[in-house]
C-alpha cells in the first residue's frame, strides 16, 4: 500500500540564538503548547513556496525562496503519520506579528537554551536536532529514540 500522509512545513525563524515560537490556541492539537510558524504543503506547491506563504499567512512577513535554507526533516508518528520538513527563514520583509489569532494567542523569542516547559515534544526534539547539526529523524515510533 502506497503511503499518503500530510507533510508539514515548519519554520525556524532566528534572531541571534532567539527563535520566534506560536502558542496554539483553538486548534484541537496541543493547544496551549508552543509550537513554530507552520502549515500543510498544499498539492502544486514547493517547500520553499509553502514556507513563503505561511509566513505571509501567518506572520504577516514577505519571505523569497533564496532566503530559505533546508534545516531537516522528520518522519513522526503521533495519533497519524507525517513528514515534517523544518526550513530556515535567513530574511524577511515586515516584522512577524500575528496574523492568525484565532489559532494563535502568543508569538514569543524564545532563547534556544531556554525553551519553555509547554513546548509540543517533537518541535523541542527538531530545535535540539538543529542545534546539533542533525538533518533526519524519526520520532513517536515505538522502540525509537524520541518515542516516548
Amino acid at each position: 500500500m502506497r503511503a499518503t500522509f500530510p507533510v508539514t512545513v515548519h519554520l525556524f525563524l532566528f534572531r541571534g540564538d532567539r527563535v520566534l515560537l506560536s502558542r496554539r490556541y483553538n486548534t484541537g492539537y496541543e493547544d496551549g503548547s508552543y509550537g513554530l510558524p507552520a502549515g500543510h504543503l498544499e498539492g502544486g506547491e514547493t517547500v520553499s513556496q509553502a514556507a513563503a506563504r505561511e509566513a505571509k499567512e501567518e506572520l504577516g512577513i514577505e519571505v523569497n525562496a533564496q532566503d530559505i535554507r533546508f534545516a531537516g526533516v522528520m518522519h513522526r508518528k503521533s495519533d497519524d503519520e507525517r513528514v515534517d520538513f523544518f526550513v530556515r527563514v535567513d530574511r524577511w520583509t515586515g516584522e512577524p506579528s500575528n496574523q492568525e489569532p484565532e489559532k494563535c494567542d502568543d508569538l514569543r523569542w524564545t532563547d534556544l537554551s531556554s525553551l519553555p516547559v509547554n513546548i509540543i515534544p517533537y518541535i523541542r526534539q527538531a530545535l535540539e536536532n538543529y542545534r546539533q547539526g542533525k538533518t533526519f529523524d524519526e520520532f513517536g515510533w515505538d522502540g525509537l529514540p524520541g518515542s516516548g
